[in-house]
């Protein structure tokens, strides 16, 4: 299946349908899980309908099928058949499991339909029809409303909805880019702490995962200093590492894409490059414990890691308290022998749909700006200088003068090689040109 472009979509659970009678006609049902059909005896003629959100909605597709054939049916494609012999045995595998509550989500479509026109072998008036399947909705009719239902809860007949993406963190600096790059998606639901909290048990169990395809996780706890407090390493692991497994066991259960945003911090930092291949050797709790997520989700079969350094977005950031002390005259001083490249949450939130849209291969990703390498000093100068602020008043500092007690260990190079993100199609923007226009949009 995977030679042929489907894909491995890992099935739970088999159906098997026995029909004495030839003439026997079911459906036309869609429902949302994938099927893989095949007969154990006997004969059918199967018809297909598109009944999903889109262009390719009402197509239809026939075919006669026998013990030798199987056909897969994607979720949301209406799944109909008539048994052509007596004693013919139908079985399908499904990738999600049966449950009463998931008929709420399915969509159904009238054998009879006559704009559709399923040219039954044997005609409707002479087949064996369940009095259910005689009462669904024409193709005009499939459209949010609720008819009688199967069970004594309600249920709506609507076109089958694309599977949505699920952004976990979405009120931070990242998540809020996530927002602007997904703006007018109607498949992206964005939820920050109080609507989903990655550390709760209750969360998951709430979800209805069969409603997503994609979990972007930008929640994350990134008080570097304060990880090296009781307290703060506690929140760190909880957050960075065991919540992240638990986000990690739920997109393998569900079959999940989990798009994870992982640190600089989990290098030392003694490379003057890093690539995405380099073994993790963080020096302090806060990289240790996002070291330990990323190892969680590099077990997901459809998982990327998007690697980032020195984030600069819509909140509290370096280049903010920078352009402020500037406003203020002030004279900061800044480590100058630690160095990286600043990484705007827009273009983050970019190379994340990027890769995404493009179904790129699954792994792991630097994604950073572009540029020459800086060191928080020089970058500290750039702000002051685009402020109209004289940058002689920073002054450089060493790492070993400027810490201070409860100070966390911090990489010397924070350098990301971005050969790979490239390679699919991205090139992130040159971080000189992204910092004069935030600050110019910060003036405004």
């Amino acid at each position: 299946m995977l030679d042929l472009g489907l894909p491995d979509f890992g099935p739970v659970q088999n159906n098997i349908s026995f029909n004495a009678a030839r003439g026997t006609t079911r459906g036309i049902h869609a429902e949302p899980w994938d099927k893989f059909i095949s007969l154990a005896s006997g004969s059918i003629f199967g018809a297909w309908v598109d009944l999903r959100e889109g262009p390719g909605f009402g197509t239809l597709f026939c075919a006669e099928m026998t013990a030798k054939d199987a056909v897969f049916v994607p979720r949301g494609v209406g799944n109909a058949f008539q048994t052509l012999e007596d004693d013919t045995a139908y079985t399908y595998l499904v990738n999600d499991h049966w449950s009463p509550e998931a008929q709420r989500d399915y969509t159904f479509l009238n054998l009879a339909d006559e704009s559709v026109a399923v040219p039954w072998p044997i005609s409707l008036g002479k087949a064996v029809v369940s009095p259910q399947d005689k009462n669904h909705p024409r193709l005009s009719e499939v459209a949010p409303l609720t008819v009688a239902p199967l069970t004594a809860a309600p249920m709506t007949v609507a076109p089958m909805a694309r599977q949505r993406t699920l952004v976990l963190g979405a009120d931070g600096q990242l998540g809020r880019a996530l927002r602007a790059a997904f703006s007018g998606d109607h498949t992206v639901e964005f939820a920050g702490r109080k609507q989903f909290d990655i550390t709760s048990e209750a969360s998951y169990v709430a979800t209805d995962w069969r409603k997503y395809s994609t979990i972007i996780n930008a929640a994350a706890f990134t008080g570097v200093d304060a990880a090296e407090t009781t307290d703060g390493r506690a929140a760190a692991w909880s957050i960075n590492a065991a919540a992240v497994s638990r986000l990690a066991s739920t997109a393998v259960e569900h079959s999940l894409t989990l798009v994870h945003i992982s640190t600089d911090y989990v290098f030392d930092g003694t490379a003057d490059v890093h690539h995405e291949d380099e073994t993790p050797a963080p020096l302090g709790v806060y990289g240790q414990s996002k070291a330990a997520g990323d190892t969680a989700v590099a077990a997901v079969p459809r998982h990327y890691i998007v690697r980032t350094s020195w984030v600069v977005g819509e909140g509290k950031n370096f280049v903010r308290t920078m352009a402020a002390l500037a406003a203020q005259g002030a004279s900061p001083s800044v480590v100058d022998d630690q160095w990286g490249r600043l990484s705007f949450a827009t273009d983050i939130a970019a190379g994340i749909r990027h890769l995404l849209d493009n179904h790129a291969p699954y792994g792991t990703y630097n994604i950073s700006n572009s540029g020459e390498r800086q060191s928080w000093a020089t970058i500290a100068q750039d702000v002051f200088r685009l402020c109209g602020a004289d940058p002689g008043l920073v002054t450089p500092i060493s790492t070993t003068d400027y810490a201070k007690p409860g100070t966390a260990p911090r990489p010397r190079s924070s350098v990301l090689d971005l050969t790979r993100i490239r390679a699919t199609g991205f090139d992130p923007p040159a971080s000189a040109q992204r910092l004069a226009g935030y600050l110019d949009a910060l003036k405004h």
